[in-house]
């Protein structure tokens, strides 16, 4: 008769509760330390490391693309499980706006791991990673300058996708019912004749219009005086930006008063040296000096999705001119990277309206236009 093997169930009951405690205390962890999506999916690995190390190669790599496309930009294509994507875009950033990139896939099991770097001379600076579970990141830049995006699904993603990179102003407008038209003098401009520049915006709409706090604060002064005339200035935080509102027909915050977003600090006028000029509104910003302010209330329109088509479908395309320029973004007006032959194959990464981004047969990517490639049979 066969003996029993009294020892399989114990051991299997102590693997599954060690199995169960190292979840538990990853679960723990994770609240205090916030691990990004990139640093969890890695976890899934440990027993196929090569597998991920090929995989963070390719993210390792595309560290060195130098792609660029404006905001707001937009892509659509298709993750393919059977081939190598990464998504690499240089774009340029302000202070006082606030970024957003996104992932839209049809699929809800596949994930996507979104990166944003700053480029700081010839190396780059790590920011900020997507959170686990999460197809989006936003970011608000401190200095303005060159950032890096990079996008990379998981390995064996198969999905439709539509990439968003997108800002938006970190403020409030500060006149009501007012929008980016309405802004008609801008930062830099000359005043007296070149002896001064215009440190601020004005922002023109008729008299008694209400001027409203652009962010949360505490209005830090307000006085009838010099050239601003009727002014408040409204301090954001306790080391935060101090802002001014000037030209104001009369004040209605009064100084040492919290107020929240929205809230009205006075009715918009030409008071000062603004008596022979339409009624408008002086806004400026100021951080040890003054800066420009109309990256902090302008508004940028999303592309919809709806509004961007794809002209192929196909994973490759062969180069049906007798010679096709590669470009180093989405138009003629950037840089060529490189020229291509006809016959050359490509594969199809995503469309940018009439722009195809590319990855060519050294692994090269760019953009070309659509009207000089066909689907490869």
């Amino acid at each position: 008769m066969k003996k029993k093997n009294h020892f399989k169930i114990p051991l299997l009951i102590l693997v599954l509760s060690s199995v169960f405690a190292c979840s538990k205390l990853n679960k723990v962890t994770d609240v205090i330390t916030k691990p990004s999506a990139r640093e969890v999916y890695e976890r899934e690995f440990k027993e196929r490391p090569a597998v991920f190390s090929r995989w963070n190669a390719e993210f390792i790599q595309a560290q060195n693309d130098s792609l660029q496309v404006n905001l707001p930009y937009a892509e659509n294509g298709h993750f393919t499980s059977q081939l190598s994507q990464i998504y690499t875009y240089e774009v340029s950033l302000q202070n006082g706006t606030i970024f957003t990139a996104k992932v839209e896939k049809d699929s809800l099991d596949h994930r996507v791991f979104i990166d944003i770097f700053q480029q700081q001379g010839s190396a780059l600076k790590h920011l900020e990673s997507n959170q686990p579970e999460e197809n989006s990141i936003s970011f608000q830049p401190i200095q303005t300058g060159t950032y890096k995006i990079i996008i990379q699904p998981e390995i064996a993603a198969q999905t439709p996708f539509f990439i968003s990179l997108s800002e938006k102003p970190a403020y409030h407008f500060p006149v009501v019912g007012k929008g980016n038209a309405a802004i008609q003098s801008f930062w830099g401009n000359t005043r007296d004749g070149g002896k001064r520049s215009h440190e601020g915006i004005d922002i023109f709409t008729k008299r008694g219009t209400p001027v409203v706090a652009a962010v949360d604060g505490r209005v830090s002064r307000t006085g009838n005086r010099g050239l601003g005339g009727k002014q408040v200035w409204l301090r954001e935080g306790v080391f935060g930006n101090s802002i001014y509102y000037a030209h104001l027909d009369s004040i209605i915050a009064q100084q040492g008063q919290q107020v929240k977003v929205g809230d009205t600090l006075g009715l918009v006028g030409n008071t000062g040296n603004a008596r022979t000029t339409p009624p408008h509104l002086h806004f400026g910003i100021y951080r040890g000096g003054a800066i420009n302010p109309l990256p902090f209330v302008f508004n940028t329109e999303k592309i919809q999705r709806e509004n961007l088509t794809s002209a192929f479908a196909d994973n490759f395309l062969v180069i049906k001119s007798a010679k096709a320029n590669l470009r180093q973004g989405p138009d003629t007006s950037y840089d060529k990277i490189e020229e291509l032959k006809k016959n050359d194959t490509l594969q199809l990464l995503g469309s940018h309206h009439s722009w195809l981004h590319i990855q060519t047969s050294a692994n090269k990517r760019a953009y070309i236009h659509s009207s000089l490639v066909a689907p490869l049979n």
